[in-house]
């Protein structure tokens, strides 16, 4: 009888921010820079909706969500970045990382491999273990603009790997990948066809440089049956703890996921999806207009960490972290050290890049000024 999976460690993420409130519980001041949760409301029309939906009988919905969702979110998906899917390659989920935890869970067996790019969210490589798979992490450092290379896949894919990784932009990189460097993947990827590829698009309204979003759906058309493109409401709309989210892919791979789905929740809540859909199709400015003060936001970080010798900071071209790099020290024993000056950071261990801090700026920027000050002052006054 085989082992049941190793239990995960807790997010690491979310310890760091536990701890942050532990110290603010007893009285210390901490600016909180751990979680990535957009200090924005949520759009008002998506709150209206909500709040009409709310007075009268609500029941259960499909596994698969709403059919009123699935068709906004194909229509967005269309609107912005010129991608058509049908009704049947949409599965909903509570969230965008149950949409991607149910697609490992419907697709992985012992001994499967996925290849994850580092820096990563802390979330993928604990999936990939509670599934019974081997996450095959691959270094991409900030020398490669945090980018997974053609090479590198070239040299970790195997018979045995089910999943590709690919996040942009980035958490908690903030790198994006453009149409040649997707191009290059995608050729490599065509050599392995029993790889399946998830493309977390999280984060694709916040980017900083000009031009249209790209994803690999776009680029290699010819891989569609092999790509899953997860996004959701949570970050560009401010709806985090609403808690939808859904991916696009092929009809199989969504009849699987939305089967995982019946027996782990059933749905997600029916008024979350009300609210996403209002979401979805109401006005749209507001986007430009939060990418724009996070953008205001990332400078204003930058300014400040780039006044220290100590760290060496790549601007993120899209998300809401910064993820400095030190020059010497412990990444474990810096975060520490920080929160016990006053400003709480994650470790870049958590993210499988160690010697690194990960700094949210889904802030207030004054609070985000002081909190880069502390870093500053703490870490040059150990230096000294």
């Amino acid at each position: 009888m085989s082992s049941p999976p190793t239990a995960p460690a807790g997010s690491p993420i979310l310890e760091m921010a536990r701890r942050a409130a532990e110290y603010r519980a007893a009285g210390r001041r901490i600016i909180d820079l751990t979680l990535g949760e957009p200090d924005f409301a949520p759009p008002v029309h998506a709150v209206a909706a909500a709040q009409r939906a709310a007075a009268r009988p609500m029941g259960y919905t499909s596994a698969s969500g709403t059919p009123e969702l699935r068709r906004a979110a194909r229509h967005a998906l269309e609107r912005d970045r010129a991608l058509s899917y049908s009704d049947a390659e949409v599965a909903v989920g509570c969230g965008a990382k149950q949409v991607i935890f149910n697609a490992f869970f419907a697709t992985l067996r012992p001994g499967d491999e996925v290849i994850i790019p580092a820096p990563y969210w802390a979330s993928y490589p604990d999936m990939v273990r509670l599934c019974g798979a081997v996450p095959v992490i691959v270094p991409c450092p900030a020398e490669s603009g945090f980018r997974l290379t053609p090479d590198a896949v070239a040299a970790a894919v195997t018979e045995r790997t089910r999943w590709i990784v690919l996040n942009a932009p980035g958490n908690p990189s903030g790198a994006t990948y453009g149409h040649d460097l997707l191009a290059g993947l995608a050729e490599v990827l065509r050599r392995h066809p029993s790889t399946l590829i998830l493309s977390d698009e999280i984060y694709a309204h916040i980017r900083y440089h000009a031009g249209e979003y790209v994803s690999i759906a776009q680029v290699a058309p010819d891989l569609r049956e092999r790509i899953l493109l997860v996004d959701g409401v949570s970050k560009a709309y401010a709806m985090t703890g609403w808690r939808v989210g859904w991916g696009f892919g092929a009809p199989d791979l969504i009849h699987r996921i939305t089967a995982v789905q019946t027996h782990n929740c059933t749905q997600t809540s029916t008024v979350s999806q009300i609210a996403a859909v209002a979401a979805l199709q109401g006005p749209q400015d507001l986007l430009a207009e939060r990418r724009e003060t996070y953008r205001r936001r990332r400078d204003a970080g930058l300014a400040i960490l780039k006044r220290s010798r100590h760290l060496d900071t790549v601007e993120p071209d899209g998300a809401f972290y910064l993820f400095p790099r030190l020059a010497a020290g412990n990444d474990l024993a810096a975060a520490d050290a920080l929160l016990e000056a006053g400003c709480a950071t994650v470790p870049g261990s958590a993210f499988g890049a160690p010697g690194h801090l990960r700094l949210s700026f889904a802030t207030d920027i004054a609070a985000l000024e002081e909190g880069c000050r502390i870093i500053v002052a703490t870490l040059d006054g150990i230096s000294a």
